[in-house]
């Protein structure tokens, strides 16, 4: 039986530079997610060994106090999460639950976090809702959402004549979310949807599923989902012939990160498209950054682990510039402080909590092309950061100033 809370503490007290009038207690982040799931390869525990790399780059020491690190397994599951977070804040002193990993769970702790005047910063859950009609005051995300990553991939295809799509689409709060803002951008464009097909999470079979996308008029096959379920579909969409280099249907992967390329196989991407916030052959400091991952974990980090370390970072900056934990004047550094790291060059955090940046297409290269057994995929272009975000006057948050 799984333990619900799997979960230890970490005490880092490296002797720090950054110490000034001592807090009253320590500062004390929690890092929530799937830790032994279907999510738990993409951000997982290695989400908490970036945790650890940031707050031993900080020095793991602050306002006088030892960085104090907890972590615990949601299971993917609303209930379980609002029982760990509610406790870590109501008893045991965390300041800031980070990462989540399962936007129904990162939507349910919303109201609970604002309630009680903590943060929440989430890299990998990706539902817009997060950050645009349910937006707050205390939560932020990090990494990607749906629109953006959809807007990016939407948009490049579209140039290439693909305008009729077909989604596979997991039947739950982010699955429907990536559909819809896929939709949105595509119809805004002058594209069409064809058809769509919800799947239950976690499925196994995706045969019936990709026959009727194969039987539409669809040039694109769009996967709306996530983890295994996207890895699972990829796989048996090349048996089907759908994708490669021979097919008519472009194959789109929405969410798609390095350790579902590592899955597949590159040999099996052949064709594909996708669009990411972070890629580490993409520059001299992401590769820097993945080398150092890579010494820890064994493997290259996912985009949502590498945006861990800079929303982790950046927190600890913020607290660092309030010169106190009170979360009024944490918050307000926290916004108004840029962001630029090897994640975000020149990042900032926008009314509605959304930390802006830019976004890459990535198509898969082939066997010959590829350089070693991480290296997937070719930068197309980078996608400005207010290209690929929800327009200001699109948007649905209350926070946001409309002019």
């Amino acid at each position: 039986m799984r333990n619900v809370l799997a979960a230890s503490m970490v005490f880092l007290s490296l002797a720090s530079a950054h110490a000034q009038t001592p807090a009253s207690k320590p500062v004390k982040l929690g890092v929530l997610n799937d830790q032994s799931g279907q999510y738990a390869d993409a951000a997982g525990p290695a989400a908490v060994e970036v945790a650890k790399m940031a707050i031993a780059d900080f020095g793991g020491k602050l306002l006088g106090q030892p960085i104090e690190l907890v972590f615990a397994d949601h299971q993917n599951k609303t209930d379980i999460a609002s029982g760990i977070a509610r406790r870590w804040i109501d008893t045991e002193n965390v300041d800031v639950i980070l990462d989540i990993g399962n936007s129904a769970v990162a939507l349910a702790l919303a109201d609970l976090v604002r309630d009680k005047n903590k943060m929440m910063i989430v890299s990998s859950a990706g539902a817009s809702a997060i950050t645009n009609e349910k937006c707050s005051p205390n939560t932020f995300q990090w990494t990607y959402n749906t629109y953006t990553l959809a807007r990016s991939t939407a948009k490049a295809l579209l140039g290439q004549g693909g305008n009729e799509w077909y989604f596979l689409t997991a039947d739950y709060a982010f699955g429907q979310a990536f559909e819809n803002d896929a939709s949105a951008v595509l119809k805004e464009s002058g594209g069409k949807v064809v058809g769509s097909v919800r799947h239950p999470f976690n499925t196994s079979d995706f045969s019936s599923f990709l026959l009727q996308a194969q039987n539409s008029s669809a040039n694109v096959l769009a996967l709306a989902n996530a983890g295994g379920d996207t890895t699972n579909s990829l796989m048996q969409a090349h048996e089907f012939g759908l994708l490669g280099q021979k097919s008519k249907m472009r194959v789109a992967a929405l969410l798609f990160q390095i350790t579902d390329a590592k899955s597949v196989g590159l040999p099996n991407l052949q064709g594909l498209y996708t669009s990411e916030a972070f890629y580490w052959n993409r520059n001299d400091a992401s590769r820097a950054f993945g080398k150092r991952f890579f010494d820890k974990v064994g493997r290259m980090p996912t985009m949502v682990q590498a945006g861990m370390y800079s929303a982790t970072l950046h927190y600890l900056k913020a607290i660092e510039a309030a010169g106190t934990l009170d979360t009024a004047a944490v918050l307000a550094k926290f916004r108004s402080m840029p962001v630029i790291d090897f994640f975000s060059e020149k990042g900032y955090v926008r009314e509605d909590g959304m930390h802006i940046h830019d976004y890459y297409l990535l198509r898969a290269k082939t066997v010959e092309q590829s350089k070693g057994p991480w290296d997937f995929y070719d930068v197309v272009a980078t996608v400005p950061a207010e290209d690929a975000n929800i327009p200001r006057e699109q948007s649905k948050c209350s926070l946001m100033k409309k002019s």
